[in-house]
């Protein structure tokens, strides 16, 4: 009996090895996601880009899928509230096939001239705000308005009806559009982080 029990033990250390906690991977989108169209459960599907290697073997090579779902989307209001997407990872799948069940974090994501970034306290891809974009467009459009009143009847009183004229359409405009939402493309990549150790066999 005791024998049965030490091989046991002794194939399992054999052939696990342990990614431990801490362990950060860059994974690459293989489907693109948006909170223009994402629920709760759409399918998101990734690879991995760098391999993790423990005592100089690779246990996590590149290219390794993972798969997820959305937990959690939610679109860019019209007047306030930001979009925000929770993607729960769930299953590494091997090239031979073999699956290990996972539960990482989101730790950084790709932004670009986006603006959107990822909360670690909520695990929550969320876009920045667009207040100073809305309030620029109803700047612009007051200072369109007030040149084309002053050129309409050349006095400082067109020039002031030109101005709120303007402010009106910039203001209607600003309630009327949503501001940006969250955008993973194909091809983007996540910054992951595991939580606890996870066993590789």
């Amino acid at each position: 009996m005791k024998r049965t029990v030490l091989f046991a033990l002794f194939s399992f250390c054999a052939g696990a090895a342990e990614i431990p906690k801490g362990t950060h991977v860059l994974l690459r989108m293989l489907n693109s996601i948006s909170t223009r169209t994402a629920a709760e459960g759409t399918q998101v599907y990734l690879q991995t880009v760098t391999p993790v290697a423990i005592n100089g073997e690779i246990v996590l090579p590149p290219g390794t899928y993972v798969q997820g779902s959305v937990s959690h989307a939610k679109r860019s209001g019209r007047v306030k509230g930001r979009a925000e997407l929770g993607i729960r990872l769930e299953t590494l799948t091997f090239a031979g096939g073999k699956a290990q069940k996972i539960s990482p974090r989101l730790s950084a994501v790709d932004s670009g001239d986006t603006g959107q970034k990822v909360d670690e306290n909520e695990s929550l891809v969320k876009q920045s705000s667009t207040v100073g974009k809305d309030a620029a467009q109803v700047a612009i459009l007051a200072g369109s308005g007030a040149a084309i009143g002053g050129l309409a009847d050349r006095t400082f009183k067109g020039a002031g009806i030109g101005a709120g004229a303007g402010t009106v359409v910039g203001l209607a405009a600003a309630l009327l559009t949503r501001g940006n939402e969250v955008e993973l493309h194909q091809g983007s990549t996540l910054d992951v982080v595991f939580d606890r150790d996870v066993v590789i066999e």
